[in-house]
């Protein structure tokens, strides 16, 4: 079982960046690969980018791609995700997931564990 815990969410103003935190509770964190998704009322929660086990493998939604940087600190469980030029549109709140697998993977299908996610907040 991995628990998952983020933080970092806030309310910023468009340009502005934010660092989001995901702390994972688990012996075994160096092996799985993790991912941030996001979701806004009413729709489905969307892939944002994902980093797998050893951070050499990095996938980033088009959206984000360029402004957002996922990392991980495998000696302290925690993955991050730096988000630089926020736009109003990624407001939305933000999950960390992790998958049993060291590979990455943009579906949040593949993905067992999630955190309770962080709000991120972008006035214009």
């Amino acid at each position: 079982q991995v628990q998952l815990v983020e933080s970092g969410g806030g309310l910023v103003q468009a340009g502005d960046s934010l660092r989001l935190s995901c702390t994972a509770s688990t012996r075994t964190f160096s092996s799985v690969a993790v991912g941030w998704f996001r979701q806004t009322p009413g729709k489905a929660r969307e892939f944002v980018a994902t980093i797998n086990y050893s951070g050499a493998r990095i996938t980033y939604a088009d959206s984000v791609r360029d402004r957002f940087t996922i990392s991980r600190d495998n000696a302290k469980n925690t993955a991050y995700l730096q988000m630089n030029s926020l736009k109003p549109e990624d407001t939305a709140v933000y999950y960390c997931a992790a998958r049993d697998v060291a590979g990455p993977g943009s579906s949040r299908e593949e993905y067992a564990y999630w955190g309770q996610g962080t709000q991120v907040t972008v006035s214009s």
